[in-house]
């Protein structure tokens, strides 16, 4: 669907089902350079099981208009306003990499539109590279090839994908490949520049968890476990074998971690 969020068109994926504001709404934030369609799974098995699903483009990705938010800040008062343009009251928030930062600067911004987190492949530091981000600012295709190649886990690069005839990697390529100029160093630099995570994982007071992936090179698991203590009462789930991109290395085991 489209909403107009802070005046700018924005494209929402609701997982197959008519949003419904009476029923709880679980908003689900991608990272870096994606897109909507990294929820494909997730956002319809939600919209299936009683929940109501904002699954956006942020804005300058994807289907959306305007430019890409250059910070973490903007993006979590962006989000606020996307729930009240839904006319939800509050939200489970379910963000991935750059999107789990998000979710959390949400929650100590504006902890009265949240109702839980889910924190998928997060770190309490998401120090990006100087090459990646050179390589970024350029908009030079290897910026989209250290991000592939990081981004999965070892079994991922090898094949292993549940849907046959596809590769996921050549998959997450084609996706930053439909990015637009910009946008990618854009959000990577606001990854990078984030240092907010710890004090506002201290404010957080819904029910958290932090879903890492055991051979995440992007966001180690040892990072992942810091952020996790500092938000109090959060549980920690480690999928076993996954790395960053666990929405489709293991999309069964993350399910079933996020519906925990």
């Amino acid at each position: 669907m489209q909403l107009s969020v802070n005046g700018v068109e924005t494209f929402v994926a609701t997982g197959g089902k008519p949003f419904d504001k009476s029923l709880p709404t679980v908003v689900l934030l991608h990272g870096a350079g994606f897109d909507h369609s990294t929820w494909a799974l997730h956002s319809r098995w939600f919209a299936h099981h009683g929940f109501s699903v904002l699954a956006p483009d942020l804005p300058g990705h994807g289907r959306s208009a305007g430019k890409a938010l250059a910070t973490i800040a903007d993006m979590a008062d962006w989000t606020a306003a996307l729930i009240d343009a839904a006319g939800a009251a509050k939200a489970r928030l379910i963000g991935h990499s750059m999107g789990s930062l998000i979710a959390l600067e949400t929650a100590a911004r504006h902890p009265d539109k949240v109702a839980g987190l889910s924190l998928i492949g997060t770190a309490a530091a998401m120090t990006v590279g100087p090459d990646l981000l050179k390589a970024a600012e350029a908009n030079d295709i290897a910026a989209i090839d250290m991000v592939s190649i990081w981004g999965l886990g070892f079994k991922a690069e090898l094949g292993g994908s549940l849907a046959p005839g596809l590769w996921m990697h050549q998959g997450a390529q084609r996706v930053l490949e439909r990015t637009a100029p910009g946008v990618l160093h854009s959000d990577l630099a606001a990854c990078n520049a984030y240092q907010n995570a710890l004090a506002a994982a201290a404010q957080v007071k819904v029910p958290a968890a932090v879903i890492l992936g055991e051979r995440d090179m992007m966001t180690p698991a040892k990072a992942g476990k810091t952020l996790a203590a500092a938000i109090p009462g959060a549980r920690t789930i480690v999928l076993p074998g996954a790395g960053h991109m666990m929405m489709v290395e293991q999309p069964d085991e993350l399910l079933a971690a996020l519906r925990v």
